[in-house]
């Protein structure tokens, strides 16, 4: 199957930045016609990826603060602070509570209930949120610092329980689905509770391979194909309702 079988493509994650070549990996984006968010993961890397993403069409750049870096760098919520006024999309930004980044775990939840009501004082802004091991508390953060009047939350590789998938969905939230979620018959079904007027696909690239290689936002259509088979749809019509979903989104968010 070939990308132009699924347009619009979508790909609501992606670190273009750590590409080997950043800003050929953000003209690739543009030439392919793939919708891209390119998150940062820290206040200092959003300068340039919102300079290079302001001459492209499809190319956004979010403002992030990735809880794995809090640990050595939650001095710079000042600074994404500053920088708050000049995008509508934040990440990537959340929580991590995984053997490696426990001992900061406080400090994120801190970090990230600043985030939250930044965002909130704001009312318009669309955020890409981890939440590793803190699925709950993530949720809890959210009902209680950005009820869904004062921004959306996306979900990235959500691994939540039904139950915690219906309470997100009550908050307000989307899920970004990469194809690797989708690789497991259990992780498959986990996937099939998703509605899919609130689902959005994701590469997380370059984390995530295709094809032996580093992915990137052109093979999102993987994942349109992965949801297209969970849920007995044709690609091209669930790529339909992947663009449908992402313009619903930002008209949520005026």
């Amino acid at each position: 199957m070939t990308s132009d079988k699924v347009c619009p493509l979508v790909d609501f994650h992606c670190h273009l930045d750590l590409y080997p070549d950043h800003a050929e990996a953000v003209a690739r984006c543009e030439r392919e016609g793939v919708f891209t968010l390119a998150v940062t993961t820290t206040p200092k890397a959003w300068p340039r990826n919102q300079e290079l993403a302001a001459a492209t069409r499809h190319v956004r750049a979010a403002l992030g603060l990735h809880p794995q870096l809090v640990a050595e760098r939650g001095h710079e919520i000042a600074l994404w602070r500053e920088l708050l006024p000049r995008t509508r999309y934040v990440g990537e930004v959340g929580l991590d509570a995984g053997p490696r980044f426990y001992r900061s775990f406080d400090r994120q939840k801190e970090v990230f209930a600043e985030v939250l009501t930044s965002c909130a004082a704001a009312s318009d802004k669309i955020l890409t949120v981890h939440s590793v091991r803190a699925t709950k508390i993530v949720l809890d953060m959210i009902e209680k610092y950005l009820p869904p009047p004062r921004g959306r939350v996306v979900l990235h590789w959500f691994t939540g329980t039904a139950a915690e998938i219906r309470r997100a969905v009550d908050l307000g939230c989307y899920f970004s689905v990469n194809a690797e979620m989708l690789t497991n018959e259990n992780r498959a079904v986990a996937n099939r509770t998703f509605p899919l007027g609130r689902v959005l696909t994701e590469t997380d690239g370059p984390f995530t391979r295709t094809a032996g290689r580093p992915s990137e936002p052109i093979d999102v259509w993987q994942a349109v194909e992965g949801l297209a088979s969970l849920h007995g749809l044709g690609a091209a019509e669930v790529g339909r309702r992947i663009g449908a979903n992402l313009k619903t989104l930002q008209d949520e968010v005026p």
